[in-house]
């Protein structure tokens, strides 16, 4: 996709984070823009903001788990705009915890999100896309869907998360060959970010009622949050960096997407134990004193009062 003016971008999970900064230079670009998301307030927040800055938008709630809501986004993109030409399936949630400790729950709300939402965008919104370019030789579109370096690596204490964005990751591989395959003028890429300082380790304020949490966190998951929000927070990259790169990516065709390439190393040991058929390599070997800490926390918060 060479050129973004004038052309429609769709943005799940549009209202903060990485979509909140994929707005931003959308909208620096001359793009009309679609976001979407379920927080109302920073929804209409956002919306406010690119409208005062001259961006032509629209918004709408949306809560990607449920199809006919993302048809709904679909059919407001097109009814608004007549078309859409980027897609970010961008909406995430994250949920941490020894992995048989997960909830049906947890399980269902963070696959809900994370998978179910980027399969109702893909499958919605490239069959538009597809019949865009039937209609417009020089139709060019692109889908970014938003993994993580957790749909690359499994580190402890993150198993519903990793399972969610492993199945992202597969998804847009599989997405990518198959408009290889009929010679679709619509790109894809994947994002891998890393610990990046967004609202991710706090999407839990969102969580919808029908999924709610209905026992108190054990102790492995909240280690596991104290230790992700500390390291979400003190990300050195920042969200708006990686939405630049973002952009980059897709104007250069780009498919993987990484926002720190040095945690690559983990993933090279991990695919090299794979092909070798040895047992998975140790994700704290660098770092023996986090997997001690976390450890730690979890036993001592196991350990009865008094």
């Amino acid at each position: 996709m060479k050129t973004f003016r004038d052309k429609v971008a769709v943005i799940t999970g549009g209202a903060s984070g990485l979509g909140r900064q994929f707005a931003n230079i959308a909208a620096r670009e001359g793009m009309k823009l679609v976001l979407a998301d379920v927080q109302a307030d920073a929804l209409e927040q956002a919306t406010a903001e690119l409208r005062g800055q001259g961006a032509s938008v629209i918004a709408q709630l949306c809560d990607v788990r449920k199809g006919e809501q993302v048809q709904a986004l679909a059919d407001a993109a097109v009814a608004e705009f007549g078309a859409v030409h980027l897609l970010f399936n961008n909406a995430g949630v994250g949920s941490a915890g020894l992995i048989w400790e997960n909830t049906e729950a947890d399980w269902e709300w963070v696959m809900g999100v994370n998978v179910w939402g980027v399969i109702h965008g893909v499958r919605i919104f490239t069959k538009l896309m597809l019949e865009a370019a039937a209609k417009d030789a020089s139709f060019e579109g692109h889908i970014v869907n938003t993994a993580s370096m957790a749909g690359l690596l499994n580190a402890p204490a993150m198993g519903v998360y990793n399972v969610s964005k492993h199945a992202v990751v597969s998804l847009s591989e599989t997405l990518y060959h198959d408009l290889q395959l009929v010679g679709a003028p619509i790109g894809t890429s994947v994002l891998c970010p890393y610990f990046v300082p967004t609202g991710i380790s706090q999407s839990h304020r969102n969580r919808p009622e029908d999924v709610r949490m209905t026992a108190g966190p054990t102790a492995s998951q909240i280690a596991a949050q104290v230790m992700t929000d500390k390291a979400v927070s003190s990300g050195k990259v920042s969200a708006g960096e990686v939405a630049e790169i973002t952009f980059k990516a897709i104007a250069g065709g780009q498919f993987y997407i990484y926002s720190h390439p040095d945690a690559l190393a983990g993933v090279r040991l991990n695919l090299e134990s794979v092909v070798a058929g040895t047992n998975p390599p140790d994700p704290y070997a660098a770092t023996p004193q986090i997997r001690e800490l976390l450890r730690a926390k979890i036993q001592g918060a196991s350990k009865p009062l008094g």
